[in-house]
């Protein structure tokens, strides 16, 4: 028995071959829009700055990370 191969492309087909790429950023605002979890961006902020900070720490910027605390 031979199947049919439907040659119109499913909707994922369609998504996957879409170029235009979106920034992570805006991937997590329609994110947060579309599902009203809200309350996960003090903690994505949060998490945002210590990573800076660990950044900032191994750069010339240390001494005066140091001094805020």
């Amino acid at each position: 028995m031979s199947e049919r191969i439907d040659p119109t492309p499913s909707e994922f087909e369609k998504a996957a071959g879409d170029t235009q790429s979106e920034s992570l950023v805006s991937e997590f605002w329609m994110f947060l829009a579309q599902n009203k979890k809200w309350w996960l961006a003090p903690i994505v902020i949060v998490m945002l700055l210590l990573a800076v900070l660990i950044f900032l720490s191994q750069t010339a910027a240390a001494p005066f990370i140091y001094t805020l605390f």
